[in-house]
């Protein structure tokens, strides 16, 4: 069965390029026959790794294609998915499989609510990877994957292909915890790194700062039925900061860069949770506040 894979950035490339290395058959979805041009022109995906470049010529279609999908990789952006999923709806075979790998909370329920004939698999990831250049994509760490739904269901057959692939995924039969865990994380580093221009470790020097966010969040967690996500999550902050201090969080680069971030499935996310439940959580909704504030100024949505 073909993977189509939608999103030729980071996570989405380096799946893209391990399904091709492994010879299994992939389909990359563009955007338009603009962006179909300019992927063809550059030979395809380059996918680099430990210094070493190869460009894969990997077929691929535009949104607009009619070949039906059954199984997809949906790697878009978090405020993309929606309209991604809406305007695929038409190709998805009735017996479609579509794992969601976005950043945050919130989308993929977007997405299963505009797609009810699918089976919508949640998924989470500690792989790291970045954009070079257009169609390249650089892997930068190795990590793990997490794949569930919700309500859990049996695993797909197809995980032994993506081991084939050497991207290692585990099954869950509780996502939303790894999920609500890594929403924690990014809540409590992407945010003070923009605000205050840094590196990851440059927020040791803050460190009463992101204790208090995470006993907030921890919080957050526990109100929200997570509670083994809460636990020792100040902690695995400290330990992230320490480990990733050479690096710059996503959300900063994406704002040094005038990009859109993902701020409204992540720390909003969040303080919407907190709202609906009725928790004063002042560290985090000042944060946010902070944040909003700080993105107006760039000219960036807040959204």
């Amino acid at each position: 069965m073909t993977w189509h894979v939608l999103g030729a950035g980071s996570l989405g490339g380096i799946w893209a390029a391990r399904l091709a290395l492994a010879g299994l058959p992939l389909s990359l979805l563009l955007r338009d026959e603009r962006r179909l041009a300019q992927f063809q022109a550059a030979g395809g995906l380059t996918f680099e790794q430990d210094g070493r470049c190869q460009t894969l010529p990997i077929a691929a279609e535009t949104l607009a294609a009619t070949t039906p999908i059954r199984r997809l990789l949906l790697a878009s952006k978090a405020y993309d998915a929606a309209a991604v999923a809406r305007a695929l709806r038409p190709r998805l075979a009735a017996d479609a499989e579509v794992i969601l790998l976005q950043n945050g909370l919130g989308s993929q329920d977007e997405v299963a609510a505009l797609l009810p004939q699918a089976r919508c698999l949640f998924a989470s990831s500690t792989e790291g990877a970045f954009r070079r250049a257009d169609f390249h994509v650089v892997f930068a760490g190795t990590g793990h994957t997490w794949l569930g739904s919700v309500p859990a269901t049996p695993a797909p057959d197809w995980l032994d292909e993506l081991a084939q692939a050497q991207i290692p995924v585990s099954w869950t039969a509780d996502i939303l915890a790894r999920l609500w865990r890594k929403l924690a994380l990014n809540c409590a580093i992407n945010p003070l790194t923009v605000l205050y221009g840094c590196r990851n470790g440059g927020l040791q020097a803050h460190a009463d700062e992101v204790a208090a966010l995470c006993r907030e969040l921890a919080e957050l967690l526990v109100a929200c039925g997570q509670a083994s996500a809460a636990s020792g999550l100040q902690a695995e902050v400290a330990q992230v900061i320490a480990a990733t201090a050479a690096n710059y969080s996503s959300m900063y680069q994406d704002v040094a860069a005038g990009r859109r971030t993902e701020i409204a499935y992540l720390l909003g996310h969040a303080c919407r949770e907190a709202a609906r439940r009725q928790l004063a959580l002042p560290h985090l909704q000042t944060l946010e506040g902070r944040l909003r504030s700080h993105l107006a100024s760039r000219g960036l949505p807040q959204d």
